[in-house]
């Protein structure tokens, strides 16, 4: 379930039914606290806005999971034509 703030958090959690609860465009001291209040009910993943200079940071919240979506948005195309000449 993907959860925008504290209060979704919370919401997520009584409501159950989930495996992972995302933590979608948290900073890190709200990261740190949704990971203590999940408190290893469910898997966590972080994402939104996390660079591969601020992965570390992010890490160190305790997270399960973190999404990069910088690994793809910035990846370059590669043209590739498998013609037989």
């Amino acid at each position: 379930m993907e959860t925008r703030n504290l209060q979704e958090v919370e919401q997520a959690i009584r409501t159950g039914g989930v495996q992972r609860v995302m933590l979608d465009n948290f900073d890190p001291l709200s990261l740190r606290k949704a990971v203590e209040f999940i408190g290893r009910r469910f898997e966590t993943e972080a994402s939104g806005g996390i660079t591969l200079a601020t992965a570390r940071t992010i890490a160190e919240t305790g997270v399960d999971y973190i999404s990069v979506g910088a690994l793809t948005h910035s990846a370059p195309a590669l043209d590739l034509s498998l013609k037989a000449i």
